[in-house]
């Protein structure tokens, strides 16, 4: 199983999440821009599977912030049954 774990304290904002998303996995024929463009790749059987994602340094302002983007990898999760696991610390 891969596992990623994006650093919110390196993180400035969503478009910064997006580029360090689509660097780490070589996404770079695929610009995403947005979180339509995320779920498609996160969906699309276009990264390596299984894949564990963790999120951490999320402080409360940080998780009211990211919602729509934590929400997404939740939907995700359940979306993709056992092959996504999603984790926010």
């Amino acid at each position: 199983m891969k596992n990623e774990c994006f650093d919110f304290n390196e993180i400035v904002d969503q478009a910064h999440f997006f580029r360090q998303f689509s660097e780490r996995f070589a996404l770079e024929d695929r610009r995403i821009c947005d979180l339509d463009g995320l779920w498609e790749v996160v969906t699309g059987e276009i990264l390596p599977m299984p894949l564990h994602i963790e999120f951490v340094n999320l402080g409360k302002g940080q998780k009211r912030r990211y919602g729509a983007l934590i929400l997404l990898f939740d939907e995700a999760e359940e979306e993709l049954e056992g092959q996504l696991h999603f984790n926010v610390k």
